[in-house]
């Protein structure tokens, strides 16, 4: 009996030195008594490692972002009623509903929100309608559609530099985005429609028309129609001389990367595009993918030469007039395009080789952005099921088949227009 118990002693002393050792050696290497207690710093190396030891294998592995969340950014309470909060995307009925719970990475959806004072008093706009329609689960009220000097941080840099071109800050070195975003100051940078009291005409719902290129406009007569609205919304190569019956004249905003505008000003130059509509009521909207645009942005912001790229000693008043200034200038927020391609444009390029250069076109990217900022929206030049009977650009003198690229999905686009116009969230344009 005796030697039964010593046997049973030395088992329990045994167990007890084994957890002792074991909480000794977890103290002295910082292991994690939990994954949500995980430092920054010691995840970052981690994962890592792993990556380095995965990346011989055939198919990518998925390994889960586990980095517990950044601190809440304080913002200026002079812009923004609500401090910017890093949460996760949609409510608890969008989480329940997702159809990718083992999202790789890089899709990162988790994005901040902020809470923007609304420009106007309508009670029959997209955003009170879009809830209760299909799109209730993707839509996100509170995201920034444009970054502005108040986003850019350390903390906002180490979240987003995760992510690459359009998507994210990965691209980028923090000097070129703090140098550009510090300059984006005004309420006007991070409003889209900063003069709607000079607009408004005693109207209580702004009224925005997004005009594509499309050739089925040309010959449709709609530009007294386009030009009656607020706003006016156009992209790249946006030709209106000679094309004012069919296109109208006015543009407010003009969203474009610089890489964009420069292909257009090569390419339809015969068409009569010398470059982007200049006038006393235009925006200039960056959808930035390279660090020309940041560059860009700020030489036009500061009327001075750019420093340095492809346009280097550029005078960017060439582009955008003499009168322009940095309230004219708007960029899109790289988290408001994430959230635009795995919201509503989730194409099955993601799963192939071409999903790092994957992105809404910019004119999917315009049309989104005038239906998360105006009341009602109304759709011209963009694609419909029809589309092989025009030219691909309504200015084109001869006829020219659509082009399909694997950087965007032109198609699954049309289709998306076609719900948003079925659900009433907005008025496509289509031949009769």
């Amino acid at each position: 009996m005796g030697t039964w118990l010593q046997r049973r002693l030395l088992a329990c002393v045994g167990v007890v030195t084994c957890l002792l050792c074991f909480y000794v050696l977890c103290l002295n290497t910082e292991w994690p008594l939990s994954w949500t207690s995980i430092p920054p710093r010691s995840l970052h190396s981690l994962t890592a490692k792993i990556s380095s030891s995965l990346k011989d294998f055939p198919n990518r592995l998925i390994i889960p972002d586990l980095r517990p969340r950044p601190p809440q950014t304080k913002t200026g309470p002079e812009l923004l009623n609500q401090t910017l909060d890093l949460s996760k995307s949609g409510s608890e009925k969008d989480k329940k509903s997702s159809k990718h719970p083992t999202d790789p990475p890089f899709i990162g959806d988790s994005y901040i929100s902020e809470n923007v004072p609304q420009k106007t008093n309508c009670s029959s706009g997209i955003r009170s309608r879009i809830k209760e329609s299909e799109f209730g689960g993707r839509f996100l009220e509170h995201i920034p559609v444009l970054q502005w000097a108040k986003h850019v941080s350390p903390e906002q840099y180490e979240r987003l530099r995760r992510y690459p071109g359009t998507h994210g800050w990965g691209n980028f070195n923090y000097d070129t985005l703090a140098g550009t975003l510090s300059v984006l100051n005004s309420s006007a940078n991070w409003q889209m429609l900063d003069d709607w009291e000079a607009q408004r005409n005693k109207s209580e719902c702004s009224r925005c028309a997004v005009v594509g290129n499309g050739g089925i406009l040309r010959g449709s007569k709609k530009g007294k129609e386009i030009d009656s609205h607020h706003y006016v919304f156009r992209t790249n190569g946006a030709v209106v001389k000679g094309f004012e019956e069919d296109v109208g004249s006015r543009t407010t905003h003009y969203t474009f990367s610089t890489n964009t505008l420069m292909n257009s000003m090569r390419s339809y130059a015969g068409a009569g595009y010398r470059g982007p509509p200049v006038s006393p009521e235009t925006r200039y909207v960056f959808l930035p993918d390279h660090d020309r645009d940041y560059l860009l942005m700020k030489a036009a912001a500061t009327h001075t030469a750019v420093e340095r790229g492809p346009e280097r000693a550029k005078d960017p008043t060439k582009y955008f007039g003499k009168d322009v200034s940095k309230e004219k200038l708007k960029m899109y927020h790289p988290d408001f395009i994430r959230y635009l391609r795995n919201r509503f444009l989730r194409s099955n390029t993601l799963k192939t080789r071409y999903k790092d250069i994957y992105r809404p076109s910019t004119g999917a990217a315009m049309l989104l952005a005038a239906l998360h900022t105006c009341d009602q929206v109304s759709a011209y030049g963009f694609m419909t099921p029809d589309y092989k009977k025009y030219s691909d650009h309504y200015f084109d003198n001869t006829y020219h088949p659509v082009g399909f690229f694997a950087n965007h999905d032109l198609r699954m686009e049309m289709v998306l227009w076609q719900q948003l116009h079925k659900a009433g969230l907005l008025q496509l344009y289509v031949r009769q």
